[in-house]
């Protein structure tokens, strides 16, 4: 089964392939930039199954993690619609979750960079909690 999805605007469309491989909030400094002041809730597919449609803008820089990271947004309405670990290279793209058209396809399952959160983040007891980045793998990143 295709998951599809959208940013704000709809000027960018997507289409993947596969079924998710996780979902995890993240606290990071970047991402709570990028989200207002929240953590960034994503969704974890094998990057060759995702294509996007529509002009995307890209930003990469050097994350807190030391990975050189991909966002793309939507240059209309500024939707955030994902993140790549551009090297090391082979890692999952992070959907953002709210861009998909099924809110539901997965719940967050972990937290990570909890240790940046502000003392004011609800962070769920139940979730797996890393203080930081966790180590990279295929499976989760």
């Amino acid at each position: 089964m295709a998951h599809t999805g959208k940013c704000l605007c709809g000027q960018v469309r997507f289409t993947i392939d596969a079924e998710p491989i996780g979902a995890r909030y993240c606290w990071c400094r970047d991402c709570q930039r990028i989200a207002s002041g929240s953590a960034t809730v994503n969704v974890l597919f094998p990057e060759e199954t995702v294509s996007y449609s529509g002009e995307i803008t890209k930003l990469e820089m050097v994350a807190d993690s030391g990975n050189t990271v991909e966002r793309g947004f939507c240059p209309k309405c500024g939707s955030q619609m994902f993140s790549r670990t551009a090297k090391p290279s082979g890692m999952p793209i992070r959907v953002r979750a709210g861009t998909l058209d099924d809110p539901e396809l997965m719940a967050p399952g972990a937290i990570i960079w909890a240790g940046s959160a502000p003392s004011w983040a609800l962070l769920d007891p139940a979730l797996e909690r890393h203080e930081r980045q966790p180590p990279l793998t295929r499976e989760s990143n």
